[in-house]
């Protein structure tokens, strides 16, 4: 049998499906996928040739998927802080957007968000922004995977002048982004608040020709949904089912306020839910009802949102909060270690339609992996690497990221992505953006 490009042998495997962690395993990769995952002791005879990656007091897990940024914002982090989203938006964020947002501010705030990911173990990102192709430009050089939205609007940026002109844009660039091994797109009209309905009924009918998914943000603030009942006397869920838009398909960031009928709805139309529990505090939205989501059988992932408003792109973060959200009403079953790392990984990527493909380690699927260092002091004793994974360990544990076989981070060094490069960038865009600071 020919010898696998290389094999990681960590102290423990957290393949997610199944729970739990394996010691004493390993895992092979051939090309850009995972060969098998089999005991240590056996892929030694199997594999006699093989290159090996001993990591002796880590657990290996697969890569983590952020299931909704707005990279780009990277350039925003601290820009404008402790304020309501509206506020957020309209006074500060839309009118720096508005001076600045151009492709060279999307390929470099999205490359800063690429480095800050793949040092936190992201391999995959779910983007909702401007010039979609620019943001490409840095995801292939960072080699991270990421699933690109085709934003849309009603009103004009320096983007696009209008809704269809957003809508033509975002397919052209989707034609030129196809057949890319790691790049996938989406439609992502904004949210209720901004999209009309001949615009929503538009984006259903390239969802369903062109089979894509639809991700967009929903029930993320009161203000929304008062304002979607005085104007269409609906709440925004009702609206989006009136016209047909509630399916498998359908990525919602946020879900903070909802009815137990519009999470039974949800549930039975097949939709996903992105939990943006950091997000949701930081600007006062509230706290998404995550356990009743998926005790009625709701997919749901876990986002950071941008780091304009969260202010980091960390998973780690999200999954630990999450959890402890959950049992703030008194049950501290829920929401336990093995849902909430599903919820990172797995979960978000099946929001993605891509779990035939990343979110756990299985033979088949891209090597999108992350060693997480367990020797440190901070780190002992540890009972149940799931456990630690998600309540002890954070970003700085993260030792390699793999995407698709090729190492992409190892120990504060990136391999495609120069951090003084960066830096001197960002300050640059820094001294620009400055004046729209709050």
């Amino acid at each position: 049998m020919p010898a696998p490009d290389f094999i990681l042998a960590p102290r423990w495997v957290v393949p997610v499906s199944p729970g739990g962690g394996l010691e004493g395993y390993a895992v092979a990769v051939s090309g850009a996928r995972i060969e098998a995952l089999l005991p240590a002791e056996q892929a030694r005879h199997q594999y006699p040739g093989a290159s090996w990656v001993e990591l002796p007091g880590h657990a290996l897990l697969p890569g983590l998927v952020n299931a909704h940024t707005h990279a780009a914002m990277a350039l925003m982090r601290g820009l404008a802080d402790d304020l309501p989203l509206m506020t957020w938006l309209g006074e500060h964020i839309w009118p720096a957007e508005a001076r600045w947002v151009a492709p060279d501010f999307v390929r470099d705030g999205t490359l800063l968000a690429c480095a800050e990911m793949l040092r936190g173990g992201v391999t995959c990102f779910n983007d909702m922004y401007f010039f979609p192709q620019a943001a490409a430009e840095a995801v292939d050089q960072a080699g991270i995977r990421a699933c690109l939205g085709l934003v849309a609007l009603e009103f004009a940026s320096p983007y696009a002048a209008d809704a269809d002109d957003y809508l033509n844009k975002g397919l052209a660039a989707r034609d030129a982004l196809r057949g890319h091994d790691r790049i996938t797109t989406c439609l992502a009209p904004h949210a209720p608040y901004t999209i009309s309905d001949r615009t929503f009924s538009k984006i259903l009918t390239y969802a369903e020709q062109l089979e894509l998914n639809i991700h967009l943000h929903l029930h993320e603030t009161k203000d929304e949904i008062v304002q979607s009942e005085s104007q269409y006397g609906l709440r925004p869920i009702g609206r989006l089912a009136q016209i047909g838009l509630l399916g498998p398909n359908l990525m919602t960031a946020h879900a903070v306020h909802l009815t137990e009928a519009e999470i039974d709805l949800l549930a039975t139309r097949g939709c996903h839910v992105i939990h943006c529990p950091g997000s949701n505090l930081k600007l006062g939205s509230g706290i998404a009802p995550v356990t009743r989501m998926l005790e009625a059988g709701v997919n749901v992932g876990l986002g950071s949102d941008g780091a304009a408003s969260n202010n980091r792109l960390d998973v780690w973060s999200e999954m630990r909060l999450a959890a402890l959200l959950a049992k703030a009403h008194g049950e501290p079953s829920s929401l336990p270690a093995q849902q909430v790392l599903e919820m990172a990984t797995i979960n978000a990527a099946r929001a993605l339609t891509l779990e035939d493909s990343i979110g756990s380690i299985e033979p088949g699927k891209w090597a999108d992996l992350v060693a997480v260092d367990f020797s440190g002091p901070e780190m002992q004793p540890c009972y149940d690497p799931v456990s630690h994974l998600a309540y002890v360990a954070g970003r700085e544990q993260v030792s390699h990221t793999w995407v698709g076989g090729e190492l992409r981070y190892e120990r504060s060094v990136h391999q495609s992505v120069d951090p003084d490069q960066i830096k001197e960038v960002t300050a640059l865009w820094q001294g620009k953006l400055k004046q729209f600071k709050h």
